[in-house]
């Protein structure tokens, strides 16, 4: 299946991103947080299959290596069409860098269209900011829309960052074509789950 642009960091330019911070490990103390299960994400034309969850970071333009490698898991969904999603989880050493973390983390989304254009100057979009969800510690949902008029394709995302405690989570969907509001709503219910269960 080919994966939405904005679900992989090839899909505007082949420069990665380089951004260093300080790596914070996963508490052995306390039990891993929860993942979103396939059922859990918004409504598609065919069913979500979820992949195992897997050590690091997955590959995303947007939010690169914003977070810490080594104290972060990700689990990765697809269906049988143009659609993806993605969920990273990340624990912080403390909830004053679990904060830390959520404002770069929004930071780096929020500007995410800017630094597409500057790799490709033909792209055409919008980015739109959806809002707080009350949730836990927070919860603040992106989204992302751009057309190529040079490779003749339209792909949508949809971002969402929300932190309990000392986890901050990273939910991700995007397809191929534009976003509806229905999905941009069930994206955020998709989101307060994920925040939800972690813990």
């Amino acid at each position: 299946m080919t994966q939405p642009k904005m679900l992989r960091s090839a899909a505007v330019t082949t420069a990665a991103l380089g951004f260093t911070f300080t790596a914070l490990s996963w508490a052995s103390a306390a039990p891993a947080p929860a993942f979103l299960s396939a059922s859990q994400l918004p409504p598609a034309p065919t069913p979500w299959t979820a992949g195992p969850v897997t050590p690091g970071l997955p590959d995303d333009f947007c939010t690169g290596a914003t977070a810490p490698r080594a104290a972060s898991k990700h689990k990765l969904f697809h269906t049988e069409l143009d659609t993806g999603a993605r969920q990273t989880n990340t624990v912080a050493a403390s909830e004053a860098k679990a904060k830390q973390l959520v404002t770069n983390l929004r930071k780096q989304i929020a500007n995410c269209f800017d630094r597409m254009r500057a790799q490709n100057p033909a792209l055409v979009g919008t980015s739109v900011y959806h809002g707080a969800l009350s949730v836990e510690e927070g919860a603040y949902v992106y989204g992302i829309d751009t057309e190529d008029p040079v490779g003749g394709t339209n792909d949508a995302a949809l971002y969402a960052v929300g932190r309990d405690g000392r986890t901050v989570t990273v939910v991700a969907w995007g397809q191929l074509g534009d976003v509806s509001a229905a999905a941009v709503t069930a994206f955020r219910t998709t989101t307060v789950t994920a925040v939800t269960k972690l813990h």
